[in-house]
């Protein structure tokens, strides 16, 4: 699966175990949302042309191991489903060339109109690009993190 997005873990993103920052996880799959939509038309020129960005509705972000300072890390996105104003995406962190996922996120974006702040269609060329995306990624498996609930088992 190819890196959607590649950074190198800032010492201004490292909390007081030595470990990356909850919220930088977040930051580094928000910077891969970013180069998402660079691929899928809606750049800085695709958003000026259409009027449309995306907005994240909902995000689910399981962290399963530890990101030091200095390292090297890259995002791998799949888009898992799609309709004519929303991308059902994964985003999965690791190290380059590794296949262990140091961190998973699932999030569902929605095309926004920014002139009226509402929910639209997508533009005619971003919606074949999506298409596109989707055909290219139909035999991918699903991610194991995906659809999880958070919850404990009641009290005794």
């Amino acid at each position: 699966m190819p890196a959607t997005y590649q950074t190198r873990v800032s010492p201004a993103w490292v909390d007081y175990n030595g470990h990356l920052r909850d919220a930088f996880y977040l930051l580094i799959f928000s910077h891969a949302t970013d180069a998402l939509m660079d691929q899928l038309g809606l750049d800085e020129a695709g958003r000026a042309r259409t009027g449309h960005t995306l907005y994240t509705l909902e995000c689910h972000l399981n962290f399963l191991a530890e990101v030091k300072e200095g390292e090297a890390v890259e995002v791998r996105t799949q888009l898992l489903a799609h309709d004519r104003k929303r991308l059902h995406i994964h985003h999965s962190l690791h190290c380059p060339g590794e296949d262990i996922s140091l961190a998973q996120s699932e999030q569902m974006l929605m095309n926004i109109d920014t002139a009226t702040g509402r929910s639209a269609v997508f533009d005619t060329a971003v919606a074949q690009r999506v298409q596109q995306l989707a055909d290219a990624q139909r035999d991918w498996p699903a991610p194991e993190y995906v659809q999880r609930l958070i919850g404990m088992p009641p009290a005794k």
